[in-house]
């Protein structure tokens, strides 16, 4: 396991937080909402959306001799991960800012992730490192 003992399934919601607090740093006067619909297209969105993300994550796992099943839940993150942030040119309705069905499915996707996240740091005892206050 990597340090504190986080799961390797943990890495990719991480990952997210990390760069929705990031953003709302660079922006503060965003919610958590807007925050997580500016993720929507960035690097680090593309990377997991593509399934790229979970690929060099399951190389380094894999190296380190992680058990079978840890790789085999990184392998259903990762296809859930593709299907849920499926990557689409045009994720709102043209004249309004209604989202497609689609594009909701990916806030909702990377909102629960954002969520798991602060939970472990909350189970782990690491409040700490929780910025965003999802849980509230």
């Amino acid at each position: 396991m990597p340090s504190k003992g986080k799961p390797y399934v943990l890495l990719v919601a991480e990952a997210i937080y990390l760069k929705v607090c990031e953003i709302k740093k660079k922006n503060p006067e965003l919610s958590n909402i807007n925050a997580i619909e500016n993720f929507i297209g960035s690097t680090v969105y593309n990377e997991i959306s593509s399934g790229k993300f979970h690929d060099k994550l399951i190389d380094q796992v894999s190296k380190k001799k992680a058990p079978e099943e840890t790789i085999r839940l990184l392998h259903i993150q990762k296809e859930l991960s593709v299907k849920q942030l499926i990557q689409f040119p045009e994720l709102y309705y043209a004249k309004s800012h209604y989202p497609l069905e689609i594009s909701q499915r990916a806030f909702d996707h990377l909102w629960r992730m954002c969520e798991s996240y602060e939970l472990w740091c909350k189970e782990s005892k690491q409040e700490n490192l929780i910025k965003l206050n999802i849980i509230d």
